[in-house]
């Protein structure tokens, strides 16, 4: 062959390799030993600044335009102004090209999959994230060791061995981990970077267990000060009278001593957390069912020592009663529906709220600090399906603003089903800024992060 042959066949096949499509990020699967892609941006006077690892997993986003939603007790239908209806969703198996929607400059991976049924989150002080397979009476401990946004570590933290029995709330107080058992809270000795609990720990308080529906969730929290333990208690049934400590938060100290009613009245609250600036504490609330497709809707509200939010009797004021705990038009307990105090945010009735973390983080933008994320699971008894996202609600002076927005959309894909690939239940807010959620059927873990 000449030469100049040998040169126009060497870059040819040169030209050929250059031609091959190459793998991206979102084509291959993460491992311990991938890379976070760093991504570079251009400042306004020209230089070249570092901004957050492109994540591994990404799941494709649609932009999302927030728009507040607000909910009040004028915009209340009347008691059975529709028929209450039955329809549990039909959930699919995640698409085969699946897509979210989330506001400009989020993108959504996946953090975690391969998961039984996922469901709360907590943090380690050594900033590992624990998450409960409740039907397997687990907990496992997940960790991102290179920075690509995806959990390289995955192992078993607790299981039915070290006491676990319809695990949900998890808390780090004093030198302990605690965790709500559906009928008790255990504590167990825990020292910080601890990857696995030894033994059964103890029993530090009794629970009433189970209840309507799902009411078997216990979720536990610590004070801001470390001094004390708040543990929510759904309602038995739907709307009947029950006794205490049903449909309320308990508060107790850290050996479970001193138990005594916080807040009541809250058929089933399952979120709690403190604001990070005024240190309140505040909750999710799964209201009441048979009233129609909106009532009653569920809430995000501060809870303060002493006070009745309702259930059974009424809901949101006095003069709202439940038609069910009346006689001749009078309520059946009229000092206590008397006391009934407003919640701060309504949601969408049936939407299921059960995650709630304020954001504490410093990357997402200004808007969101202080502010707090909360996840729908979804509805099972409207005639059109509701929730199966993850909604913001903003505040402003330290308090809610009464109106709340969409973060996450995308699982629900037909309201008439409803049809899902996604039910979203617990939240956390990790060090580097990001947002954790899980999805409870198809057992993922999801990342949010903000790229700009």
């Amino acid at each position: 062959m000449s030469p100049l042959r040998f040169l126009m066949v060497a870059i040819a096949l040169a030209i050929a390799a250059c031609s091959q499509p190459q793998s991206t990020p979102e084509q291959t699967s993460s491992t311990s030993e991938t890379q976070p892609v760093e991504a570079e941006s251009v400042s306004a006077d020209g230089a070249e600044v570092a901004q957050a690892p492109q994540p591994q997993n990404l799941i494709p986003t649609e932009p999302l335009t927030p728009t507040p939603i607000r909910i009040s007790l004028a915009d209340l239908p009347e008691p059975y102004a529709s028929q209450s209806a039955s329809q549990r969703p039909n959930v699919v198996p995640i698409p085969e090209n699946p897509s979210l929607q989330a506001p400009e400059g989020f993108t959504v991976n996946v953090f975690a999959e391969g998961l039984n049924e996922p469901r709360w989150l907590a943090l380690t002080p050594s900033g590992d994230v624990l998450v409960t397979e409740t039907p397997d009476n687990r907990i496992r401990l997940l960790r991102d060791t290179n920075g690509d946004g995806v959990a390289d570590v995955n192992q078993t933290f607790a299981e039915a061995a070290n006491g676990l029995n319809i695990p949900f709330g998890m808390a780090f107080a004093d030198g302990f981990f605690f965790l709500g058992n559906s009928a008790e809270v255990r504590r167990y000795p825990y020292s910080e970077g601890q990857q696995q609990l030894t033994g059964t720990g103890e029993k530090i308080a009794d629970l009433p267990g189970g209840g309507y529906n799902q009411h078997w969730t216990r979720n536990v929290v610590a004070s801001p000060d470390g001094q004390r333990l708040y543990v929510s208690i759904g309602s038995r049934s739907n709307a009947d009278r029950e006794p205490l400590p049903r449909a309320s938060v308990q508060v107790m100290n850290l050996d479970g001593s001193n138990q005594q009613t916080f807040a009541y009245g809250l058929r089933n609250p399952v979120g709690l957390d403190f604001h990070p600036e005024t240190g309140e504490l505040y909750t999710t609330v799964n209201e009441r069912d048979g009233l129609g497709d909106d009532l009653v809707p569920d809430y995000f509200t501060r809870i303060q020592q002493g006070e009745f939010y309702g259930w059974p009797y009424a809901y949101f004021s006095p003069d709202k009663l439940d038609p069910r705990q009346t006689s001749g038009g009078q309520s059946l307990n009229p000092e206590l529906a008397a006391q009934t105090k407003a919640p701060d945010v309504l949601f969408q009735a049936h939407s299921a709220a059960l995650g709630l973390q304020f954001y504490d983080g410093d990357t997402f933008p200004e808007r969101y600090r202080n502010g707090a994320f909360v996840a729908f699971r979804g509805s099972w008894n409207r005639s059109a399906g509701t929730g199966y996202k993850i909604v913001f609600v903003p505040f402003e002076n330290g308090r809610p603003t009464g109106e709340y927005e969409d973060f996450v959309t995308g699982f629900l894909t037909d309201p008439s089903g409803p049809t899902t690939w996604g039910r979203p239940v617990g939240v956390l807010v990790l060090p580097d800024g990001s947002l954790l959620f899980t999805e409870e059927p198809n057992g993922r873990v999801y990342r949010v992060q903000y790229q700009g």
